[in-house]
């Protein structure tokens, strides 16, 4: 990180029976580089000092609101506050819990998706760049070694010009909600437009999907044919989705997404076919990466060993046959994030390369794929064109 000291982090969300914000804090103290100094875990005042609290942080430094927080904060000696916060709150408030963080002069790593709507993004993404503040945005399974590796490997011409690309995001939980009384808070909160967005499925898990596909072969989607269904009576947000894609380049592809496809689990997967060669991914199997070709038997590559590309073997934190996944993963973005948001304290130039963490350029693409698909859905499952943005 080349900091002489630990990053200091504020967190917005993330309150007593929260699981991302558990998930976020366990990922940022995985490398020791990161201390949670400080909070808002909720919009309830009460709740969150009893969050606090439970995290053992100073009651002076536990707030009420989170504009009430990013002031106070900002009022520290420079050796005191916060130098970033993790925002985990629904997707309603991203926006302008970021925006007033930023404008307080605050470096923010945010949870997926960007926000509410692609033109609060749009907002959201003139902020960035007027403030000059990092902004990480947590598309976690970016950051498992390899999907690092397959990227490399597309890079490299490994697998020859792309032709297809299939990625699909099942899980299965949501099928349950058709039995009474079981239906989660979350599944509660996702299914409420005002707070979720046009879309539930494609939102929550079908932008994970895309930022697969987009991250590892570098493409774009061009146009979006799409077919969103609701499945489960009374809710007003679709639970499942297929979609045909028109990629960059001419490749074509599918993404499908689905939380009423019973007896899945989390299991995002992908594969990329080129004229050379093609690779799958399992997120539920995700220290392994393997190669096809059409004259020869399939190479399984897995994660550890010395074979790897550079970029991989940056990501790796165990030893070959020593499993990791979920919150490694998280972490290797908090991790990058971090080189970045240490770079702009020290005033250090950004690396010729870039670091490689989810932007809000990335979290832009997702709310595009989101709006589009829903457009497309709407309108019978029309071709539609990918907006700029």
């Amino acid at each position: 990180m080349k900091l002489n000291r630990k990053l200091r982090m504020g967190m917005v969300g993330g309150g007593r029976g929260a699981f991302i914000g558990a998930v976020h804090r366990m990922a940022a103290r995985l490398d020791g580089e990161i201390d949670l100094v400080a909070g808002c875990f909720s919009a309830d005042p009460e709740k969150s000092k009893a969050s606090g609290a439970d995290l053992f942080l100073d009651p002076a430094r536990v707030y009420g609101t989170y504009q009430e927080m990013a002031q106070k904060e900002a009022a520290l000696p420079p050796d005191q506050r916060i130098d970033f916060v993790s925002i985990v709150t629904r997707n309603n408030t991203h926006a302008a819990v970021a925006k007033t963080f930023m404008e307080a002069g605050f470096h923010v790593v945010c949870d997926k998706p960007l926000c509410f709507s692609l033109k609060e993004g749009l907002k959201l993404r003139e902020v960035v760049r007027r403030t000059g503040k990092v902004f990480a945005l947590t598309h976690n399974y970016t950051g498992y070694p390899m999907v690092k590796e397959a990227r490399e490997w597309v890079r490299s011409g490994k697998l020859g010009k792309l032709t297809k690309i299939v990625v699909e995001y099942p899980q299965g939980y949501a099928i349950t909600a058709l039995e009474a009384g079981t239906i989660s808070k979350i599944a509660n909160w996702r299914m409420d437009p005002n707070i979720s967005g046009v879309s539930n499925c494609m939102g929550d898990i079908g932008t994970h999907a895309h930022n697969l596909a987009r991250y590892i072969t570098g493409l774009e989607v061009e146009e979006i044919c799409a077919e969103l269904s609701t499945f489960i009576p009374g809710r007003l947000l679709d639970d499942d989705g297929n979609c045909l894609v028109r990629w960059s380049q001419g490749v074509k592809g599918i993404l499908y997404a689905s939380q009423i496809s019973s007896g899945e689990e989390n299991n995002l997967n992908i594969r990329v076919f080129g004229t050379k060669g093609s690779l799958q991914w399992f997120q539920e199997n995700p220290n392994e990466l393997i190669f096809k070709k059409a004259d020869a038997p399939q190479e399984v590559h897995r994660r550890g060993n010395g074979y790897h590309t550079d970029q991989a073997k940056g990501a790796i934190r165990t030893p070959f046959a020593h499993p990791e996944g979920f919150i490694e993963a998280f972490a290797n973005v908090y991790r990058s994030a971090a080189v970045a948001i240490a770079d702009a304290i020290e005033g250090r130039k950004a690396p010729k390369g870039g670091y490689d963490f989810p932007t809000v350029d990335d979290g832009l693409a997702g709310m595009a794929f989101v709006e589009t698909t829903v457009k497309s859905g709407k309108a019978g499952a029309k071709w539609m064109k990918f907006p700029k943005y």
